[in-house]
Formats: C-alpha cells, sequence, structure tokens
C-alpha cells in the first residue's frame, strides 16, 4: 500500500491537475451539524436511500415531497404507532413508489430510531457520534439493527446524511485492490477490517476528511 500523496497525484492527473481535483472535493459538515439534525431528517434520508436502492434516482427524487406528505413528515415517533393499516393503504398510494417491503422499512426504521433515541436522548446523536475510525462497526449495527440498511444502501446513508465516511463504490474498491489492501470486492468482515484500517492509516497520514480520501481514490482510477 503506497502513500497516499502518490493516490493523490493519480487522482490530480486524471483530473486535469491538483486544483481541478480539489475542486471536486465537497466540504464534509462538522460532526455537530450532524448531530443536531432531528431524528425526522434521519429516518427521511434512510428512507430515500432505501427507496433509491435498484430504482432510478431521479423519479426518487422527483417525487420526494409526496414521500414527505404520505410518511408524515417522517416522524419516528408517529410512524412507529401508526397502525398496519396505515402502511397497506400506502401500497395504492400514487404520491411514493409502491414497493412493499421498502415501505414496511421505513416503519421498521422508525422503531429502530425511537429505541434509539429512548437509550441515547437522540439517535442523531449517538448515530452522528460514532467515530469515522470504525465506520464498519457503524454500517454492521445499522444492517443488523436497521431494516434494509445493509451493503452500500448504509454507506450511501451516512453519506448523504453528512457523515464523514466512505464508499466502497465500483472505483473505490477498484482503487484499493490496486493499493493491495483487497484481493476482491469486500464483503467478509476480515476485507471490511483491512478496508477499515486502510483508511484509517491514510488519514492519519493526510488529516483528510474519510470522505476526501474516498472520492481521492475515486478519482485515481478515472
Amino acid at each position: 500500500m503506497r502513500h497516499f500523496a502518490e493516490i493523490e497525484t493519480l487522482a490530480a492527473n486524471n483530473k486535469g491537475g491538483e486544483a481541478a481535483m480539489q475542486a471536486l472535493l465537497q466540504p464534509v459538515p462538522e460532526q455537530a451539524e450532524v448531530t443536531a439534525l432531528g431524528d425526522d431528517r434521519w429516518l427521511a434520508n434512510f428512507a430515500r436511500c432505501v427507496f433509491n436502492s435498484g430504482f432510478n434516482w431521479k423519479v426518487i427524487e422527483k417525487k420526494w415531497p409526496g414521500f414527505e406528505e404520505a410518511f408524515h413528515g417522517f416522524n419516528p415517533n408517529f410512524l412507529a404507532m401508526l397502525p398496519d393499516e396505515e402502511y397497506e393503504a400506502l401500497l395504492t398510494d400514487t404520491r411514493i413508489v409502491r414497493h412493499g417491503a421498502k415501505i414496511m422499512s421505513v416503519r421498521d426504521n422508525a422503531i429502530w430510531l425511537v429505541e434509539l433515541a429512548r437509550e441515547h436522548g437522540t439517535a442523531a446523536k449517538f448515530l452522528g457520534d460514532w467515530l469515522a475510525s470504525d465506520q464498519i462497526g457503524l454500517l454492521d449495527l445499522m444492517k443488523k439493527q436497521g431494516s434494509r440498511l445493509g451493503g452500500n444502501t448504509g454507506q450511501y446513508a451516512l453519506r448523504f446524511i453528512g457523515k464523514d465516511g466512505f464508499i466502497l463504490s465500483a472505483d473505490v474498491t477498484t482503487a484499493l485492490m490496486r493499493e493491495g489492501v483487497v484481493a476482491k470486492i469486500p464483503s467478509s468482515k476480515k476485507d471490511m477490517a483491512a478496508v477499515q484500517d486502510a483508511f484509517n492509516q491514510w488519514h492519519e497520514e493526510t488529516g483528510r476528511p474519510y470522505t476526501h480520501l474516498s472520492r481521492i481514490l475515486a478519482m485515481s482510477v478515472g
């Protein structure tokens, strides 16, 4: 595994120079901004990523105001108590994409967030304060305790809410294999631990946010 400065050089060359590469790195929100979000925004973000999965993102984006209405602003406490008949009614609601399992995942994730809030004050604080140096631990928790939040869905959910972290996109995975971090698409606990260790090392080396490390790895491929 080479020094990250060499990977940055690859990325800069692919994007037309150092300045051009840097311009593609959007600011990462402060941790306090993420923890200050309402739990309703976390639930909405989870729902959006779940519905995006395997579907046209532009369609979800266009219909999103309807989602907000149909799911009552994604109030976790309200949705956790909503009777089954109300969720069944959403199967015929044209304001949203009518996918039964994904609709029910909103309820299940609402219940989970309510439980986290009961224990930690707010779910946002618990999830937002989770260290980026143990992102794989948070992803594992989301997969086990959340609904339909495993794999890349969970990674995108953390990115879109503003939490610092990596996304194992095709390009990032290609870069990790090129650097000898993993030999194949990471899925096992051993491979995910190797990925986390590599990002932790590069973070210590550069001081860059994990989000930027992830983006630069992707840019170093193409």
